[in-house]
């Protein structure tokens, strides 16, 4: 009788499970369109030139497609869950030094592990090296990178932090991200010039794949299990702090080193 009632229910998720699937192919189609539609446009229109390796971009097209919908259904089913399940538990804990300490290692560790960071950061020190700032072997590269990738995370922790006290205190958004961008304009004209432009980069390649995802369902958890607050007002502006605070650190680090 178990294995008779289980059978169906199995092969009714994984139906559902299919058809979800299905449905994120089709939307992540539906996205890269109009991505298709500029390459092919400017490619055969204006530099009238056939489309290189067809095979190749074909092939890439299609793994681009599937493993888009596959992260979609991930952040669904995984990533969004779990962020805002923990957020929730902290705050019926109550203890607010156990919150603000997940919040931090949250930010950092996402921050570490970022794909865009690492390239960025690779890339910026054999720029470096190339342009006799460190020294041009591997270990002096190695440790460039690593001391850039450490100082963003570092910044993205902190700022996690700082919103999440916000969010629990109920201060206005505003009043942080003008004092930050502040901050930015007053360092700008004392950073060396070689680590402005990576500075500002570091904003953005902070809030990427991983990030994202866990930091917005932290804020909008933690706003959901706050009374008061409203999760539309409240939960989202963590992604701003993310991008806003690795350009102070970073150009810091850069007038520090």
């Amino acid at each position: 009788m178990a294995a008779g009632t289980g059978t169906p229910l199995a092969v009714g998720t994984a139906q559902k499970i299919a058809a979800e699937f299905v449905r994120d192919l089709a939307e992540s189609v539906r996205n890269l369109l109009p991505i298709v539609a500029v390459v092919a446009f400017f490619q055969i229109v204006v530099l009238r030139q056939p489309l290189p390796d067809f095979g190749g971009i074909l092939v890439g097209a299609v793994l681009v497609v599937v493993g888009l919908a596959l992260f979609i259904r991930g952040l669904e089913l995984g990533l969004f869950p779990i962020g805002e399940a923990m957020a929730v538990a902290f705050a019926r804990k109550g203890s607010l030094p156990w919150l603000l300490a997940f919040a931090f290692l949250l930010g950092f560790s996402t921050t570490v592990a970022e794909p865009a960071l690492i390239a960025v950061a690779s890339e910026a020190a054999d720029v470096a090296a190339d342009g006799g700032a460190i020294a041009a072997s591997a270990s002096a590269k190695a440790h460039y990178a690593l001391g850039l990738r450490l100082t963003v995370a570092l910044a993205v922790g902190a700022a996690i932090m700082a919103g999440v006290i916000r969010i629990i205190r109920g201060w206005p958004i505003h009043w942080f991200i003008i004092g930050g961008y502040l901050a930015v304009m007053a360092m700008t004209p004392f950073a060396p010039p070689e680590i402005i432009g990576i500075a500002y980069d570091s904003g953005g390649v902070t809030t990427s794949t991983i990030t994202v995802p866990l930091v917005t369902a932290l804020g909008v958890g933690l706003a959901t299990s706050i009374r008061g607050r409203n999760p539309m007002i409240d939960g989202f502006g963590l992604i701003a702090f993310a991008s806003l605070t690795p350009i102070v650190f970073v150009m810091g680090y850069g007038m520090l080193t």
